[in-house]
């Protein structure tokens, strides 16, 4: 169930109103600045998703990491991990105003831009917008951190990835006939940022009260 919520996570921050509106831009540069082909768009896509699941799976193998060290702590870990996602999901839903999640815009030279630029594209994606992404990307690493286990933190961190990178992998070869629901989903961002917000808040508080621990125990 833990891995299902992190990749649910991974696939909500792709339609967050900071990242969702810059698509266009990404499709434009796995393009390399050129004319659109599936084969190369798709090739570039793939390199860029490689790159910040690498950079994302290594925050997980730390949460995790140190989540192992803090196992006769289980129950402070909780309290303090759930009361962190809660406050990102109050900020999601627009109850708190909190500045480090506005993200920043990237610069990146794509007119030669290869698998390998792709993937380093990905790497400084992951660095440059984690202020961004930060409410989910958040929550995932708190869920890692819970496991009390680099392997199991490595894992969470994965299936987040996977669901932010599946996405873009469709988005990058299927874009415009994506362009109706991409335009439905911009036209109803506050009611998708407070249902985020609530599905946040709602995890923090399982996470709170040691629920969540529970019924992870009980499915395992």
């Amino acid at each position: 169930m833990q891995y299902f919520i992190s990749f649910l996570e991974g696939a909500i921050t792709f339609i967050s109103p900071c990242l969702l509106p810059m698509l266009p831009i990404y499709i434009t540069y796995f393009a390399a600045g050129g004319e659109r082909t599936a084969k190369k768009t798709l090739r570039n896509a793939f390199g860029f998703v490689l790159g910040f699941t690498a950079v994302f799976v290594a925050m997980g193998a730390l949460a995790g990491t140190l989540g192992s060290f803090l196992t006769k702590y289980q129950t402070a870990v909780n309290i303090i991990s759930g009361a962190v996602v809660i406050v990102f999901g109050l900020n999601y839903r627009g109850t708190l105003k909190i500045d480090l999640f506005g993200g920043r815009s990237i610069q990146f030279q794509t007119a030669e831009m290869g698998f390998f630029s792709a993937l380093t594209f990905g790497i400084i994606f992951s660095v440059g917008w984690t202020p961004c992404v930060g409410a989910f990307l958040g929550s995932a690493l708190m869920l890692a951190s819970q496991q009390g286990s680099t392997l199991q933190g490595i894992a969470m961190l994965l299936c987040y990835s996977v669901g932010l990178g599946i996405p873009f992998l469709l988005s990058a070869v299927l874009i415009d006939q994506f362009k109706g629901a991409f335009n439905w989903i911009k036209q109803h961002y506050d009611t998708i940022n407070r249902i985020c917000g609530d599905l946040l808040i709602f995890v923090g508080v399982l996470m709170v009260t040691g629920i969540l621990g529970r019924l992870l125990t009980l499915l395992n």
